[in-house]
This record gives structure tokens, sequence and C-alpha cells, in this order.
């Protein structure tokens, strides 16, 4: 008995794509996507509570590190009291130390070296910051870059290098200076940018491998007698002059230089260029989805080249802040652990600028008065970068922090407002 023959259906009735019950094809890291995707789309409370539930974390390793919790412990049921006074000792004096390094010292005998310890923190969260508006960037056109270590070292290598190899005058060289970081992180983020567009080399890969190159080629370099300083055999460049330093805002007796300005000044071109700029637009078109975005018209692969030279050169200002303003010289260490420590500010602040400044400022002060807290409470400097790494796992997982401070999912949908019939309304009035 012969099978009926299927007849087709009318070009109206064929099921659209995703409702023919088969599984569409996804594009390779569709998932590394939506992973970054539901991190930077999570709410400002679920932030702010990451960062509170990291301090409490914190505050338990605080305790249980201290000598006088130790040893209250070793009598608990007899004296419960004790070790619960010693516990809030040692986490009340450590936090206190961390405020009075960071933000204001009360024990201060002048209001200059009590109000130091906020312009310390800003002077740290400058490069932060700027790495920071890169890295954010990046993140909402879908590309995850971490390559910000290695754009940091070649902002202040091109930096470092103008600086004190001519002599212009004053404006002109610091100009020259500040361009030449910004040129320096473009040109090294646009390698792997390149890469991406041409022959689809995943981001992640291509930038750590970038940062490696960036860690030996300032070593290399700080060996040559171009970049090494005269009479020294120490890795270490010529001082930078002061006509292409960074100004101090607030005097010899501060560290604060004119890079918080500089940072100040990318977050507000950042937000125009992402939110005002046709650019921006097509950079968000492709984060959200490529496909769609190539459909509309614009060239994909060109957009990853753009946003990678743009990353790039936030990160190169970066460097020109640790270089002309708070080091004022080059060494292999000038991006000591920015660039990592970047993508926790950006995805802390949503990448979006003004988030951006605040988590900047907030691991500022945190790397500030870490120091403050290790010498007045002898509690370990890590931490600090325990109360970072935990900030980084609670923004990676929104829904971990939602079901410990038991917040509602955004996707659960709102139960309908109840509809009153016209006739009972009238009754009732």
């Amino acid at each position: 008995m012969s099978s009926p023959t299927p007849v087709p259906l009318p070009d109206a009735q064929v099921p659209p794509p995703g409702q023919t019950g088969v599984a569409e094809p996804a594009e390779k890291g569709d998932g590394g996507r939506q992973l970054l995707h539901e991190m930077l789309t999570s709410s400002w409370l679920v932030s702010v509570l990451a960062v509170v539930l990291a301090l409490i974390l914190g505050g338990v390793l605080i305790a249980a590190a201290d000598a006088a919790v130790q040893s209250a412990a070793g009598y608990f049921f007899s004296r419960p009291g004790d070790l619960l006074s010693a516990a809030w000792t040692a986490v009340s004096e450590a936090y206190a130390a961390l405020f009075a390094g960071a933000v204001y010292d009360p024990r201060a005998e002048e209001l200059t070296r009590a109000v130091r310890p906020f312009t310390e923190t800003l002077t740290v969260a400058t490069p932060l910051i700027l790495a920071g508006l890169g890295l954010g960037i990046g993140f909402r056109a879908g590309l995850f870059n971490i390559g910000a270590q290695g754009q940091i070292i070649l902002g202040g290598i091109f930096a470092g290098y103008i600086g004190f190899t001519f002599d212009l005058p004053p404006v002109l060289h610091l100009l020259l200076c500040v361009i030449g970081a910004a040129l320096g992180g473009a040109l090294w983020a646009g390698i792997a940018g390149v890469l991406k567009a041409r022959t689809g080399a995943h981001e992640v890969i291509v930038t750590i491998m970038l940062n490696n190159i960036a860690v030996y080629l300032v070593a290399y370099l700080l060996s040559l007698n171009a970049f090494q300083r005269p009479g020294s055999n120490n890795p270490v460049s010529p001082p930078i002059p002061d006509t292409a330093a960074y100004p101090l805002l607030l005097g010899s007796g501060f560290r604060l230089h004119a890079g918080f300005l500089v940072a100040i000044a990318a977050a507000v071109f950042a937000w125009w260029l992402m939110e005002r700029s046709t650019i921006g637009f097509r950079f968000r078109a492709v984060g959200s989805n490529p496909h769609a975005a190539r459909t509309a018209g614009i060239s994909v692969n060109a957009a990853y080249v753009w946003v990678m030279l743009t990353a790039g050169a936030f990160a190169g200002l970066a460097g020109s802040a640790q270089v002309l303003g708070t080091e004022r010289v080059l060494t292999a260490g000038v991006a000591a652990s920015y660039g990592f420590d970047a993508i926790t500010v950006a995805l802390l602040g949503r990448s979006k600028p003004l988030g951006t400044v605040l988590a900047g400022i907030l691991f500022g002060a945190l790397r500030a008065g870490g120091v403050v807290m290790q010498a007045r409470t002898g509690t370990p400097i890590d931490i600090v970068l325990v109360v970072q790494s935990l900030i980084v796992l609670f923004i990676a997982a929104p829904p971990l922090v939602r079901s410990v401070f038991r917040l509602p999912s955004p996707d659960t949908p709102r139960a309908p407002k109840p509809v009153v019939p016209v006739a009972a309304q009238e009754v009732s009035a």
C-alpha cells in the first residue's frame, strides 16, 4: 500500500524560523555573548548588592584572620559573646582604616592631610576609569576585549618615548605625548580587531597573547640605550620633563594630576560616542545582534576593527596617566594590574560611562585604602584582592545575587491587573 503524497503548505502557512520544532544553528560565541549581555543588562540594584555581599564576605575573612577572634573561638561555647565582640572589633577597625585611607582620615591634624586619602583614591582611579571606558565600549559591541593590560603598556611606551626624547614647548609637548599614548593603545588593540575581522580569531585569545607580548616588549625596550636612563643599570627610563608631564591639580603636596580631568572628559566623550553618534549606534547594533546589523547594511567586520581601535585608544590614555602623571617615568611595571582590574570596573559599571567612573573610584578606594588598612590593623592587603574577586564573581552571576537577597527575576512576568467591568465601576461610583 503506497503512502499518500504529502501536500505542500502554501507560503503563508510555512512556519517561521524558530517555530518548526528544530533548533536553529547558533553562531560560534553566542553563549559568551549572551552571558556578557546578561551581566551588562542587570539592574543597578544587583551591582550595588554585589558590592555589599562582597564586603560582607570580606568581613568574614577579616574576622577569621584576626588573632583575637581565633583565640576567642577556642572557648566559644563557654562565652560566645567574646567571639562576637572580637569579630566586630576586627571588622569595624579594618573597614574604618580602609575608609581613612581612601576617603577621609579623622586622625589627621591638618585638613590637607585629612583629605589627602581621597585625592589618592582619585589618582589610582584615573587609569582604571580610562581603561574601563575602553573595555566597556568593546563589551557593548559584543567583544570581550581583555587586552587593556597590553594596551596600557603600549600607550605608556609611546607617551614616555615622546616625553623624554623630544624637547618641545610645554603645551605642545604634553599634547603630543597624550596623542601618542592614544595611538599606541589603538594600534595594539587594532591588531586584535583586524584578526577578528579578517580571520575570525577570537578576541579573548588574541588579546591574551598581545598582553604577554607587550610585557616582554617593554622589558626589551628598557634594555636599549634609547630607553634606559643614562648611568643606571636598572630597567627604568629617563624622567619625564615638566613640559610633558600632567600638571598637579592641588599643588606639590598631592599626587592628583590633570590626568583625572582627562578621564572625566573621556567619560563624557564615551557617552556621546555610544549614545548620540552614528558610529556608536552601529557599535551597539553589532553588539545586540550582528546578524540583524549585517542585514541592515552595517559592516560588522569594519565595526569590529573600529571598536578595538577606540577601546585601545582609551586604554592607551590610561598608560599616559601612569607615565606622564603618577610615576613620571617608564618602567616594566607601568601597567601594574590596572588592565585586569578595569575588566571588573567596566562590568560593575555596566559598561556605561557614569557607572564606570563610579566603579573606578570604588576600586581606587579599595587599592588606596588597603595599604592603610594593613598598616594600622595588620589585616592582610590580600583581603582587598579577595573582595575585588568576589565582586567579579557576583557581577558575573546576577541570579546568585538575586537569590541571596530574594529579588524577583527580571524574566518573571508580572501579574496582569484585574479588569473591572464598566457596570461594576458605575455601581461602585
